[in-house]
């Protein structure tokens, strides 16, 4: 059996708001470092990366392509959908899989005929869901189609502004063709648990990285057991509800946990949001309602929080190894301090996944201080507390009992 983990969710630097160095050499490297086995392409539909990942890496009919160096990637690419349904703007972004060049030709022509495909490495087009996929699946039907970080208000399917309550709303007939769907960052599996008419498909973690940094790439992640690498195998076991485990950060860590105005630094609960009507007291307008929030509207009411189907796949709760120095070492995630920690770190256990799941606390006392160490293990456990994100801002890890040890 092959054990793989896999971050099948970024982009180049071709999408909006990407480093300027993310290409396939860069992400090679890191992939490596983070402890990644296979990663997405992104963004296949832009013709200037199209470009570059034809030049640079090579096929050999298992769908599986690889660089000049060996190292595997899946062509992957986001697409962001735009449209009216229902006297609504709908707004939804969706992650597609693709088995070869071929195939992503005939998706790159057929996107043309809808718009344009330079601007954005996430192209955006007029087309509703369930006519997309089933454009998709006319091209083949090892075209895997998941709904991306399904809870966010503007662009999840399920978001509280511009989504819809049920798959079925959003796909209609072609949601036989849905067997996945990413949860973001701002949900986890076990808040997705609560919701019985997601029983049936596969939950999935991957980054949507827009960088290659550590931090960033594979934060989110899902991992597989297969007979041997290759899509087919890849699609089986989504299809087949068959993942291994999913990485998750902490859902507080999530830009969209919680409710919340960025602009006046005011966040609350679900629970104290309706009790102001889900409005800012503060300028008066409705607050962005948050992922929590969402969950909790469209979840069985015999399901409670910490309810846990029989069929549930085990995941992991982590937050980047750079977190956990940062919020240490008091300095940012890029400070010659903290690299100089990570650096340390991998150089003696090869990279950041071995490090925040495998290598034992004794072992890790003997490379870092015991403060380091303890945080490794209890973030391992799931147990750093984060103060919630809300409304774009990320969530903050507090490190407070942690600072109390001896650093060094």
């Amino acid at each position: 059996m092959v054990k793989i983990i896999t971050d099948f969710h970024i982009h180049s630097r071709f999408s909006r708001a990407t480093s300027k160095d993310l290409s396939l050499a860069n992400l090679e490297k890191w992939a490596k470092i983070k402890g990644l086995d296979v990663l997405g392409t992104g963004d296949f539909s832009h013709p200037e990366w199209s470009k570059e990942l034809k030049h640079e890496l090579s096929e050999d009919g298992s769908g599986i392509l690889r660089t000049r160096g060996g190292f595997p990637f899946v062509l992957t690419n986001e697409i962001s959908l735009m449209y009216t349904q229902d006297g609504r703007g709908r707004r939804v972004h969706l992650v597609i899989l693709a088995p070869s060049f071929s195939v992503v030709d005939e998706i790159t022509s057929y996107l043309l005929k809808h718009g344009r495909i330079d601007y954005d490495g996430r192209p955006i087009f007029k087309i509703p869901c369930d006519k997309f996929v089933e454009d998709m699946i006319k091209i083949s039907k090892d075209i895997e189609i998941i709904p991306a970080h399904a809870w966010t208000p503007w662009f999840g399917v399920f978001g509280s502004d511009t989504g819809f309550d049920s798959m079925e709303q959003a796909f209609k007939d072609q949601v036989k063709y849905i067997h996945a769907f990413e949860t973001g960052m701002s949900s986890d599996p076990e808040m997705n648990w609560r919701l019985s008419m997601l029983d049936k498909y596969s939950i999935l973690s991957f980054s949507d990285s827009h960088s290659f940094w550590p931090w960033r790439l594979g934060r989110e992640a899902t991992a597989f057991n297969l007979k041997k690498l290759d899509y087919k195998g890849i699609i089986q076991a989504i299809r087949a509800k068959e993942v291994d485990f999913t990485i998750e950060t902490s859902p507080s860590y999530g830009k969209y946990h919680f409710d919340g105005h960025r602009e006046h630094g005011f966040s609350v609960s679900p629970s104290e949001a309706r009790k102001i009507n889900n409005i800012c007291p503060v300028d008066g307008k409705p607050l962005t309602i948050g992922v929590m929030h969402r969950v909790e509207d469209l979840a069985d009411k015999d399901r409670p929080e910490g309810f846990k189907p029989a069929w549930a796949k085990p995941f992991k709760t982590l937050l980047p190894l750079h977190e956990i120095l940062s919020g240490l070492l008091e300095s940012s995630m890029s400070s010659k301090k903290v690299w100089q920690e990570y650096n340390k770190l991998i150089f003696e256990f090869g990279n950041e996944l071995n490090i925040l799941l495998n290598v034992p606390q004794g072992e890790l006392i003997r490379v870092t201080s015991p403060s380091i160490a303890n945080a490794i293990i209890k973030n391992r456990e799931g147990k750093i507390r984060v103060k919630p994100g809300y409304d774009g801002e990320y969530g903050v890890a507090i490190f407070e009992e942690e600072k109390q040890g001896k650093l060094f």
